[in-house]
């Protein structure tokens, strides 16, 4: 019964996070009562996975699906967007869908691992890698880079099995040579930072004592966020052809520095810099934190701020929803 149970757990059966025997069997044979104070974190994982979704992902989809469809029509600096807003959409997209599914299993009593912890504020790659879907990250570390002799076998060894998992992860998400290409070159960003030994140097979270990164956080932050960006063109592009004509178009000097909206759709993308502002200042306000919007030595002006907070996510979920909606991502790998 527990077993059918395991393997028909709704939340995280269609995309994750990856839940393990190990984790997940044992709970269902421990008698469970109503919590609230887990329920209350459900509804805050839930609200804020709908948040990511609905107006980040979705709304991020309008403009991407047009400038990835319509690239050769658009100018470079157009074309940067479009790469940037793709990467705000698959990891919304992804991680909203986690956040649904953690939320959901908390509402039964149930406690499923966190599968993102604020990727995009990596210092390395090797960091991103530990913070980005984190259940098949370390599903291919234990049963396939581990087995393969990992980094105890000779250092030749030890990079063919980088580029194995790497290529792997790309094979994963489908047989088309632009996900083989982005593995393989996340393995090519990964590769000088494990020979340099400094795979392992960013274990803690950033910034963690501080609300204002210093200079060097920011600018390995940025850098970061830069070249996944870069690589996450060819998991979009439909071709290799039209991920490098893509990447071409960007370096095309013709009107650089003028940014277009998505002339399909005519949408004034304002509102989506605003809401992209709110995410990134909440997302990296909790990044402590497991659950968003956690309570902390409130105050009275606090506890309003934080129904303010509540009231704008919602209200920005229900005037999204009008906008054109899109299947998750990841319901395709």
């Amino acid at each position: 019964m527990a077993f059918s149970a395991f393997v028909s757990f709704f939340p995280q059966l269609v995309a994750g996070p990856i839940e393990r025997a190990t984790n997940l069997l044992p709970q269902f044979y421990t008698k469970r009562y109503f919590d609230y104070s887990k329920a209350i974190d459900g509804i805050r994982l839930i609200l804020w996975g709908l948040f990511k979704k609905v107006v980040i992902a979705d709304t991020c989809s309008i403009f991407v699906d047009d400038i990835f469809q319509n690239y050769i029509n658009y100018s470079g600096g157009t074309l940067i967007v479009g790469a940037i807003l793709f990467s705000f959409q698959i990891y919304c997209d992804f991680s909203g869908y986690s956040d649904i599914a953690i939320g959901t299993a908390k509402l039964f009593g149930i406690n499923l691992m966190t599968n993102f912890r604020t990727p995009y504020f990596s210092r390395n790659i090797a960091e991103f890698w530990r913070r980005w879907h984190i259940s098949l990250s370390t599903w291919f570390r234990d049963y396939l880079y581990i087995p393969l002799g990992g980094s105890k076998s000779s250092k030749i060894l030890t990079v063919r099995n980088i580029f194995i998992i790497f290529i792997v992860s790309g094979f994963w998400h489908g047989a088309n040579w632009t996900y083989i290409i982005w593995g393989t070159l996340n393995a090519f960003y990964f590769l000088p930072i494990f020979l340099m030994k400094k795979n392992r140097k960013h274990l803690n979270t950033t910034t963690k004592n501080k609300f204002i990164p210093s200079f060097k956080e920011l600018n390995s932050m940025f850098f970061t966020f830069i070249i996944t960006a870069f690589a996450w063109i060819f998991f979009r592009s439909k071709t290799v052809t039209g991920a490098f004509e893509y990447i071409k178009g960007i370096f095309n000097q013709n009107n650089f520095f003028k940014i277009q909206t998505a002339k399909t759709y005519e949408l004034d993308i304002r509102p989506l810099i605003i809401y992209l502002t709110f995410f990134i200042i909440i997302d990296w306000y909790y990044r402590n934190e497991e659950i968003v919007f956690t309570n902390h030595n409130l105050t009275k002006s606090t506890i309003i701020f934080k129904y303010i907070i509540y009231l704008f996510t919602i209200i920005s979920i229900i005037f999204s929803i009008k906008n054109q909606a899109s299947n998750f991502i990841y319901f395709q790998f």
